[in-house]
């Protein structure tokens, strides 16, 4: 969708409104009765034309300024993701066009409404205040040892080490022993160097879209954290707490040495596979792995993580746990729940020789073992894979990878006893955490297990339909690749986009179905604009499987042969449910697996700062224009100071020769059986003769699109209301109540006027009929490229659900004559430009009926079904005086 180009946006429309209006000025301002002797004809022209020119400005600052109140409206409540940068520009966006409106309004006056720049400076403040809050590290310890961590210590340990805390130290279950570089300890070592400033110039910028730049930032702060140096006092402490574990186990104890950011392995935020790990390292080496870690807060992936899930930078501090490595004989990661089928009470259990990070990484297709959670436990289901290799402990490289030989490459990685004894440890964790769990584990050389973490386990909100339910006979289309894993469940399609290195995701395109080799941890950068995942290896247990169902995108793992049956850009439908690819797009299937995508935003930290943020942009709480409270110190929201001012601005616009002795250019009130009030301002040749009383009938009106509008207006008689379900009423009573303005049995003299300001070939049309508000601006003359024609419309009495079904209505009709259209929340704009006068004025005509017809329906607006029967009802209607072409 091309973007709207708003009022004021056609230059040489306006430039043409305002040529006419400089050359008939002269014969407009030589009224019979003379200019006053205070002011001259050219200065009355020039005040005038100055007017014009303010109200012009603020008309298109007050159409941003809306716009861009909806599209922050629209972010809260849709399931899309957005970032600081979304919020700080929308706002900064807003507060100009805000501050422009008053200029003009100033302007206008002139300065009669000065006190609005300190209405405006004041809720600015408290806007500013809520952008530049945040969350502070609170001062502590720069190192813990493990065994004086809990759950109730995150803010210091993170999220990964005081969950294995708790486990170590009040489940009493084995974990490895350790200590933990704390969030101060960060905060110390951030300060030491001044980077966070450097970091925030290079973050705070980047959105969802442009990948290059995310890329090229990321690459320059993890080389900046690399090359600082930890403060003297920090690598002394890390050093001692290193010795004391090495004399409480063995010397020359080797570590692992992970992740724990604030916020990590949260119920909704596992931030799996998004941070580095460095295994198996000695002492000289804990500084560098410690930098590492921190560097790795800001990986492309990592990154994008945090965009898409709500996280300020300033929110993720990053603790690292030190751990005793495990010696592995056999590892795995193991669910206390099924993760793709919250009606399957069993423990899944994926296990490989060594160490996991085969199975995390994505590279390792592991066994599967699924165990009952009831007593007596039992071995429900075993799936034993071919292991080609493993990752081990190695005395010099810290880890290596071996070819598996001999019959271990077919053996099972754990007995099936093993299997039992780790299932009563998930669903002992998940007892005591009081969710499901996530939980790596690993066997030593002893035969014990250890817990290397566990976190929140996410399961899908509500049961999605399952291939098992499904006639496959019924789905027609070829299938590509059959086989796999089901790592995150649904159905998708898209083309496809096959990516082999990092450098793919820079042009990785929205919609697209992701086809890899490995199920990469670094994947997950483009899992905001994949529509399915498919890979040769990987299995449910991998990070990227757990944040594939983390944003609800359907993957299918371990196919084998995804990536040599799969061509790049062929449509396919990835049903992971079925474990099948199909050709081209199974509408069938895309139907059956239909629901709307987690909101991943919804309770975030920058979710909350956005909904702060608008409580002093967004209401409306002027309402009523001849109420008392209706002054700049009545406004207490940025959308308050619009209304104020729109609504005086036009009073100023109609007002304009009311001092003065020029009646002609005075407003005028329109002669007509339209039981409204229609009051007409003349910019410059609009009427056909002179007119010295107050009021103007139509057969004197010279403006080509007023009267095509007014020609929409009348062409179908209003028939009143339409007949009001009870739901409707309520909610319009509702309203009501809250909103005195809006009280039915209560006419406001203002809310009945709607006003034309017009030349020959212009007209601005503001109407306020029922609850709403809309308008329409036009300029028809012979040059097409000079041509357009602008529609808004907002608002109502109904509530919210209601008010958008009656713009999908209006949708409808607008869309059947050629409207460009974007609706945000509960307004509706629409566009066209450069066509001929004939079309657009037909297309004015369909306004004029919108704007009188559409009063009250969205009343009864109950369901999608009644938007389209009215709209196709008045589709009839207007096709008695506009040719409907067949579509």
């Amino acid at each position: 969708m091309q973007p709207i180009r708003r009022i004021g946006g056609h230059n040489e429309g306006c430039k043409e409104v305002m040529h006419r209006l400089t050359r008939f000025a002269k014969n407009i301002f030589r009224g019979k009765a003379g200019p006053s002797s205070q002011e001259t004809p050219e200065a009355l022209r020039a005040a005038f034309q100055s007017r014009y020119w303010n109200f012009k400005a603020l008309l298109e600052a007050n159409n941003k300024a809306l716009e861009v109140m909806s599209s922050m409206e629209q972010a809260l409540r849709k399931s899309q993701s957005f970032g600081m940068a979304f919020v700080r520009a929308n706002c900064t966006a807003v507060s100009v066009n805000v501050y422009k409106i008053i200029q003009n309004m100033n302007a206008l006056s002139p300065d009669r409404y000065r006190d609005l720049y300190d209405v405006f400076e004041g809720i600015r403040r408290k806007i500013n205040t809520i952008l530049t809050k945040h969350k502070d590290i609170r001062s502590g310890e720069w190192l813990l040892t493990l065994e004086s961590v809990n759950k109730d210590m995150a803010d210091q340990a993170g999220g990964k080490m005081s969950n294995l805390g708790e486990i170590k130290n009040r489940v009493g279950l084995p974990v490895p022993d350790g200590f933990v570089i704390t969030a101060s300890a960060y905060k110390m070592f951030l300060e030491h160097n001044n980077l966070q400033e450097e970091i925030d110039r290079l973050i705070q910028p980047l959105d969802l879209e442009n990948m290059e730049m995310l890329h090229r930032a990321s690459a320059r702060v993890q080389l900046l954290v690399m090359k600082s140096p930890l403060p003297p006092e920090l690598e002394r402490r890390i050093v001692t707490a290193y010795k004391r574990l090495e004399k409480k186990t063995k010397s020359n104890v080797k570590l692992s040495v992970r992740s724990s950011g604030l916020s990590e392995d949260a119920e909704k935020s596992s931030f799996a596979g998004q941070y580095r790990s460095v295994l198996n390292i000695g002492p000289q080496f804990l500084a560098e792995a410690y930098k590492e870690i921190v560097a790795s807060k800001y990986s492309p992936q990592a990154i994008m993580y945090r965009l898409n899930m709500g996280f300020r930078d300033e929110d993720v501090a990053m603790s690292v746990g030190c751990m005793v490595m495990v010696d592995a004989v056999s590892s795995g990661v193991m669910y206390s729940r099924d993760p793709a089928d919250i009606r399957n009470d069993v423990v899944v259990i994926n296990a490989v020789w060594g160490l996991a990070k085969s199975i995390v990484d994505g590279t390792a297709s592991p066994d599967l073992v699924v165990v009952s959670r009831t007593l007596p436990r039992q071995v429900k289901k075993k799936e034993i894979r071919k292991k080609e290799k493993k990752f081990v402990c190695h005395p010099v490289e810290g880890t290596c990878s071996l070819a598996a030989v001999g019959p271990e490459k077919e053996a099972p990685a754990i007995t099936d006893a093993q299997a039992l004894r780790l299932a009563d440890l998930a669903v002992d964790l998940e007892n005591h955490f009081g969710c499901p769990q996530d939980i790596e584990w690993s066997i030593d050389q002893a035969g014990e297990v250890k817990i290397l973490q566990s976190r929140p386990l996410r399961q899908p909100d509500s049961e999605i339909p399952a291939a098992r339910e499904r006639i496959d006979s019924a789905v027609e289309a070829a299938i590509i690749v059959e086989g796999g894993v089901t790592a995150s469940p649904g159905v998708a399609s898209g083309p496809a986009f096959l990516v082999t290195a990092t450098v793919d995701l820079l042009q990785f395109p929205q919609g697209a179905v992701l086809v890899a080799e490995h199920s990469l941890p670094h994947w997950a950068a483009a899992l905001n604009r994949a529509a399915a995942v498919v890979t040769d290896r990987g299995g449910v247990a991998g990070h990227l499987a757990t944040v594939s169902r983390e944003f609800d995108i359907p993957a299918l793992f371990n196919t084998l042969v995804g990536t040599s049956r799969i061509e790049n850009n062929m449509m396919v439908t990835v049903d992971a449910d079925g474990r099948k690819v199909y050709a081209g797009k199974v509408e069938s299937l895309l139907a059956q697996s239909f629901h709307e995508k987690p909101n991943l935003m919804k309770g975030s930290p920058v979710y909350h700062v956005l909904q702060d943020v608008l409580e002093f942009i967004a209401p409306l709480n002027l309402t009523d224009p001849e109420g008392i409270d209706f002054v700049p110190k009545g406004c207490k929201t940025y959308h308050d100071i619009t209304r104020f001012c729109h609504e005086k601005a036009v009073r100023e616009m109609f007002s304009f020769g009311a001092d003065r002795r020029f009646p002609e250019h005075s407003s005028k009130q329109l002669v007509c059986d339209v039981p409204m009030q229609w009051w007409v301002i003349n910019l410059d040749d609009g009427f056909k003769m002179p007119v010295s009383g107050r009021t103007v009938k139509l057969e004197n009106i010279a403006s080509i699109p007023m009267l095509a509008l007014w020609q929409g207006i009348t062409a179908v008689p209003w028939e009143g209301p339409p007949p009001i379900d009870a739901r409707g009423f309520l909610s319009v009573m509702f309203r009501s109540t809250m909103d005195p303005s809006l009280d039915p049995t209560r006419r406001s003299r203002y809310s009945e006027k709607n006003y034309f300001m017009i030349s020959k070939h212009y007209c601005n049309l503001t109407s306020r009929l029922g609850y709403h508000f809309s308008t329409v601006e036009a300029f028809v003359g012979d040059n097409p490229r000079e041509n357009y024609v602008s529609f808004s419309f907002k608002g109502g009495g109904a509530d919210v659900n209601r008010r958008i079904l009656r713009l999908k209505f209006i949708e409808k009709i607008l869309k059947r004559f050629d409207f460009r259209i974007e609706i945000n929340e509960d307004c509706i704009m629409a566009r066209l430009e450069g066509c001929d006068r004939d079309f657009l004025l037909d297309r004015l005509k369909v306004l004029g009926y919108i704007s009188i017809h559409t009063r009250q329906l969205d009343m009864v607006m109950g369901d999608p079904s009644t938007a389209s029967r009215y709209a196709d009802q008045h589709l009839q209607n207007i096709g008695s005086f506009v040719s409907l072409e067949a579509e």
